[in-house]
């Protein structure tokens, strides 16, 4: 059961953080409508990889779409690709020690 309470009762923030638990927040309402949620660390960093997942399943899948409609790359475009960012990425960290 979700627990639901007026925003007044942040009077007693003690009591309100007791009623929270991971998997269970607080629903906090103002003027009879729902307005924060107050909720465990855990239930954020849980809420915080689930979004991660969703960037990434959507950039892989935006990745699967251009491979279908543009056609794939071979595995030597591919090791070419790599290897050149990977020196682009080299000679920018030695430009930036020579002016440091």
């Amino acid at each position: 059961m979700p627990i639901i309470a007026p925003v007044s009762e942040l009077r007693n923030y003690g009591q309100v953080l007791e009623k929270v638990k991971p998997n269970a927040p607080v629903y906090l309402t103002k003027n009879g409508h729902g307005q924060f949620s107050v909720h465990s660390i855990e239930d954020d960093e849980e809420f915080e990889k689930a979004r991660a997942m969703v960037r990434l399943l959507t950039e892989i899948n935006k990745g699967i779409q251009s491979g279908e409609e543009q056609g794939w790359l071979s595995d030597e475009d591919f090791d070419k690709h790599f290897i050149e960012k990977r020196k682009q990425k080299e000679k920018m960290l030695m430009e930036q020690k020579t002016e440091g």
